[in-house]
């Protein structure tokens, strides 16, 4: 087999220049304040907006080994977590310098995997001690409650306008000032009764639909509010003067009222910190992302509600969709109860006939074509399938199928389907007519939501129907905007599926600006993520650079140590490398060190909290001599994060504001990126050479680096 030979592990190593050349381009991708990247699709000129390291490998050109391993390194930190990539993008190509430099002062190979090795293995024990519980956050957070400033009033604005907008304020000004009780009989009963057992209206009943929030007196249509979160409007006296969402003092009479009724809306419970900790945590994880943050407070603080019934704290995301909305501004992101999808035109005059009936919901666990067969279907050996159903009657071919499907569709009465995969054009077609809603591709949690809720059972192929796998109560409706219109954006129309009792919740993301719709939904899920994260970790570290300022603290006590002595088979593979591990460790754990160095002088100059990488450099330099200096280095950071001045710049990006506002990074996500990326540059270190085979040879052959490789 003709190859081309080329030796990598020369001083300047190929392989791990390539890798340091592929990460230089997400370089403003670290720390909260990102600066996304404009993808520009030469074939289509269409262009995408990104700021996240996954999309930017997407985008790269990764026909050498060294992109190709970088992309599965960051594809499986992206699987496991849906956060760190950026950071792990960033180390691999500091350390891969950090690397070729030790090569270039003919450090060996098996000190370089050995030291540094040894050396992140040693700070990830170490920065341990960092770790805070998320009780004690939640405490934490929970105190800064009692005293408010001027982030919580700034961010309570923020948070109320982009679910509710000024014209919903006053709409429900007008009717609720009137000391009047609402009667019981004007609301539908979405949901269950103990999800609001307190009487306590939920913050998500439905955004997407300001009228199914409040209704005139004389109004006795449909809501959206349950039974039991009817509160009198004249029993609300007392403002919510310590929220960061709502803080109303020092406003004119408008803004009271509109204070009294917000704190309506979003009332915490009798324990302030069961009813905002997750709130306040998801603020606290999520740096330089109000709009994701602020639509993930309110998922957690409904999914708390119902955590009350259920005894379960945790962030349950398979409850969680998102659908994007483009033509509409950002500040109609909101969240609304229920499947939020798109559908066409033809479909969204079928949803107008339902209007408030309810429905009978059939769930496909697979495709909706005649060719689909369920995974593990064999088909017979030794057999050539010319016509699987053939038609008798001389029509065209599937008709026949078609119409059968259509036939048992409309014999059980079916309303709405949901499909999990793809849906054949012409049965689609044939539903609308019969007005039967089908939508599809629809995600399996939704699936099995709609399962739980309506009691329907999935069926993989509609010939298995029978009575009970139809589920019965689902409603569907056009989505309405926070100014109660319907919204119509031309080729696509957005509706919303509903049920009563079901926990799901849609994450309604709009924007004006195409090539925006993948960003903002990639931020709001890994501000999902990261909560989600903390409370399975149960642990979160401090953020602002405080883990990594340990590292570096850490390293320089590793350097004046005395190496110990090798045991074969443990830290090194045989005791004769105890010499050469001697010899070069302080140089080798510099290089490690430089890594975390560059990362928060990065960070810093993202931030503008230095003018150059330089003097960023010089202020962590003099924060380790105080650290050193205090004798106990993680004393003095942990001192430091509770003054919110880890690096002498505030603890955020919120500094500015005035306030002590923390920020925590998870802890998993964060050890894993880091051994991620030093994996990888060590694995591509040790190899010795590249080996290319099939016809790119010949192209190699007439190139100009032809000279590097030996041709075989």
């Amino acid at each position: 087999l003709p190859m081309a030979f080329r030796d990598v592990n020369a001083r300047r190593h190929i392989g791990l220049q390539q890798l340091s050349s592929l990460a230089s381009t997400g370089r403003t991708f670290l720390g909260p304040l990102k600066s996304h990247k404009f993808i520009v699709d030469e074939s289509t000129n269409q262009s995408t907006l990104i700021c996240s390291a996954v999309r930017l490998i997407e985008s790269l050109d990764l026909t050498s080994a060294a992109g190709q391993l970088l992309n599965e390194a960051i594809q499986a930190q992206n699987k496991e977590f849906k956060t760190g990539m950026s950071t792990l993008l960033f180390l691999v190509g500091a350390w891969s310098n950090a690397v070729v430099e030790c090569l270039q002062q003919n450090v060996p190979v098996s000190a370089v995997v050995s030291v540094m090795s040894e050396g992140l293995n040693s700070c990830c024990e170490r920065v341990q001690c960092l770790q805070i519980s998320i009780h004690d956050v939640k405490k934490e957070l929970c105190s800064s409650r009692v005293r408010p400033n001027t982030f919580e009033r700034k961010a309570s604005q923020v948070g109320c306008d982009s679910l509710l907008n000024s014209q919903d304020l006053v709409y429900f000004q007008k009717h609720i000032s009137a000391p009047e009780v609402i009667p019981v009989s004007s609301f539908s009963h979405q949901g269950d009764d103990c999800r609001f057992n307190k009487g306590l209206v939920s913050p998500l009943v439905d955004f997407g639909s300001a009228a199914s929030l409040v209704k005139p007196t004389g109004d006795r249509s449909s809501s959206g509010i349950p039974r039991s979160c009817v509160v009198a409007s004249s029993c609300i006296k007392q403002k919510l003067t310590h929220s960061r969402h709502f803080s109303t003092s020092g406003k004119s009479h408008f803004s009271s009222q509109q204070g009294n009724f917000q704190e309506y809306l979003l009332r915490p419970s009798a324990d302030p910190c069961e009813s905002c900790d997750l709130g306040h945590l998801a603020m606290a994880l999520n740096r330089g992302n109000q709009t994701g943050v602020k639509l993930l407070q309110s998922i957690a603080a409904y999914q708390q509600e119902r955590a009350e019934c259920r005894g379960f704290s945790q962030l349950n995301i398979t409850e969680i969709v998102t659908c994007s909305l483009l033509g509409l501004p950002e500040s109609y992101s909101c969240v609304s109860q229920g499947f939020v999808t798109l559908v066409s035109p033809e479909q969204a005059t079928v949803i107008k006939h339902f209007k408030d009936k309810p429905l009978r919901i059939l769930l496909v666990d697979g495709d909706l074509t005649e060719q689909y067969r369920h995974l593990g279907f064999n088909r017979p050996h030794n057999v050539r399938t010319i016509l699987e159903h053939p038609n008798l009657e001389g029509g065209r071919a599937g008709d026949t199928w078609l119409s059968r499907m259509l036939d048992i569709l409309v014999d059980f009465e079916v309303n709405l389907v949901l499909v999990k995969g793809s849906v054949c054009k012409n049965l689609l077609d044939g539903c609308t007519a019969s007005r039967i809603l089908v939508v599809g591709p629809v995600p399996r949690d939704v699936l099995c939501a709609f399962g739980e809720a309506t009691g329907a059972q999935p069926v993989t192929y509609l010939s298995q129907l029978n009575p009970s796998c139809v589920g019965q109560g689902a409603q569907a409706g056009l989505w309405e905007a926070s100014d109660g219109r319907a919204m119509d954006l031309g080729e696509l129309v957005p509706v919303r599926i509903n049920v009563r009792g079901i926990p799901l919740l849609t994450a309604v993301l709009t924007t004006t600006v195409a090539s925006k719709v993948q960003l903002l939904e990639d931020q709001f899920w890994t501000s999902v993520y990261r909560l989600h994260h903390a409370l399975k970790d149960g642990k979160v570290f401090p953020g602002g650079g405080a883990v990594e300022l340990l590292c570096l603290s850490h390293i320089q006590v590793l350097t004046e140590q005395p190496v110990r002595p090798a045991k074969a088979g443990k830290e090194f593979p045989g005791a004769w490398l105890a010499a050469p591990v001697a010899e070069y460790k302080s140089l080798v754990l510099q290089a490690l060190a430089s890594g975390w160095k560059q990362y928060l002088s990065v960070i810093m100059c993202n931030m503008a909290k230095a003018p150059s990488e330089l003097e960023a450099c010089a202020l962590v330099d003099r924060h380790l001599k105080k650290a050193a200096d205090c004798g106990s280095p993680s004393a003095f950071i942990l001192e430091s994060f509770r003054r919110g001045d880890v690096l002498g710049g505030g603890s955020g990006p919120f500094t500015d504001h005035g306030e002590d506002f923390k920020v925590y990074d998870n802890v998993a996500a964060k050890t894993e990126a880091w051994r991620r990326a030093l994996d990888l540059v060590l694995l591509v270190l040790q190899t010795d050479a590249e080996i290319i085979t099939g016809p790119r040879r010949n192209e190699l052959l007439n190139s100009p680096v032809s000279s590097e490789f030996m041709f075989l």
